[in-house]
């Protein structure tokens, strides 16, 4: 019995990872696909060709960036489901709005007129019934210190420049963000608790608890569709 039919996770399943930077989403990608012998779908950070623009100069370049990411996040997207599921995802396509475009709007590093447009775009492509969403979110969490402690272990000069004022931010949005998301069941996990970048044994406990979470919402969706 391989570990997928062990904690009865559904090979057809599509579970994200979400958290802020350097939380260690990845790692928790490449882990759970390998474990599940599911595909793995990462965000593009070293073909993205706005990424190092943007640490230079948020105001110029964070609705270029965003307008980016949503496009390629919604290509991946529905390239996963027409394949018939199996994936891990790295990232939501719902932190793009709900975290990053939302904090450049706040902080008047992108102007009105783009955050308008940009948040009509996205829900025109993403709020919708057709859009499908994952089953589950597994959302990654840890104290402020050890994500920053990462962030500076790995190494990405345009992240090491970046001040810790804006990882303080993101972090304090990402948990109010989680507080009222709800377009998918969440599992939330401690990185304190299962440190896969230390050790890979909590790897069967993690899935025990996706198993039973996948589970839970796949009989609430049936009774939901009974109705």
């Amino acid at each position: 019995m391989n570990l997928r039919e062990k904690y009865h996770i559904p090979n057809d399943s599509v579970i994200t990872i979400a958290g802020t930077v350097g939380v260690g989403k990845s790692t928790m990608t490449k882990a759970l696909a390998q474990a599940l012998d599911f595909k793995t779908s990462f965000e593009k950070v070293d073909t993205n060709p706005y990424l190092e623009k943007f640490y230079d100069d948020f105001e110029r370049w964070s609705f270029h960036l965003q307008v980016y990411f949503l496009a390629e996040r919604f290509k991946e997207q529905k390239k996963i489901f027409e394949y018939g599921g199996g994936f891990v995802q790295d990232r939501s396509i719902y932190e793009d709005t709900g975290i990053f475009a939302k904090m450049h709007f706040d902080k008047g590093t992108m102007s009105p007129t783009d955050y308008e447009t940009y948040t009509n775009l996205f829900d025109a492509m993403v709020m919708t019934p057709y859009f499908p969403h994952p089953d589950l979110l597994i959302y990654l969490e840890g104290s402020f210190d050890e994500i920053v402690s990462r962030i500076q272990e790995r190494g990405r000069d345009m992240e090491k420049s970046t001040p810790i004022s804006y990882w303080e931010e993101m972090y304090n949005r990402y948990t109010t963000w989680i507080d009222n998301f709800n377009a998918c069941p969440i599992l939330r996990i401690n990185i304190s608790d299962y440190d896969l970048m230390q050790d890979e044994n909590p790897i069967e406990q993690i899935l025990e608890k996706v198993g039973r979470s996948l589970q839970h919402s796949r009989r609430y969706t049936r009774r939901e569709l009974a109705r």
